[in-house]
């Protein structure tokens, strides 16, 4: 079944937004993603119908109509992050960061050889000296990622 999609977003690339997004699309690293938003725009600008560039694209022709509408709100931003207003709050402070660096150089709990990102993360929960009260194994990876710091270093195996 085929989705009909309206034509209230019309996408009229400037000489100088298409050649960014011509650019864009030829030229440096980027993201898939960040691609193909900016050869939807650039098809959508040629006056191609959303069915027609989901199949020349890959994509669903939903995400066609939603590159189209976010252009006509934001401008050649609509190629970028996904969701640019979107603000993370952080899990660990400084202090918090400096007890799970001294806890992963810390020796295992008892029956383990080494330290585990769900040990780590359940360990900093428990401990009384932080506010924690919950945190993923993926922020003490990232966390201990951006320190430089390893589970396998001197006391870790």
């Amino acid at each position: 079944m085929e989705v009909m999609v309206s034509k209230e977003y019309t996408v009229n690339l400037s000489e100088d937004e298409r050649a960014e997004l011509e650019s864009f699309v030829s030229h440096g690293k980027r993201s898939a993603q960040a691609i193909t938003r900016a050869r939807i725009l650039l098809r959508a600008d040629e006056g191609v119908s959303d069915p027609d560039i989901a199949d020349a694209l890959d994509c669903s022709s939903m995400t066609a109509h939603r590159i189209r509408k976010r252009y006509c709100e934001d401008g050649i931003a609509a190629i970028h992050r996904r969701d640019p207003d979107r603000e993370y709050e952080r899990k660990l402070t400084g202090e918090d960061e400096a007890h799970l660096i001294a806890l992963s150089c810390s020796d295992p709990p008892n029956g383990r050889h080494r330290w585990t990102l769900r040990l780590l993360a359940d360990e900093l929960v428990a401990l009384e000296e932080t506010d924690v009260e919950s945190v993923s194994h993926e922020t003490i990876r990232q966390t201990l990622k951006k320190t430089n710091c390893s589970l396998t270093g001197p006391n870790n195996g």
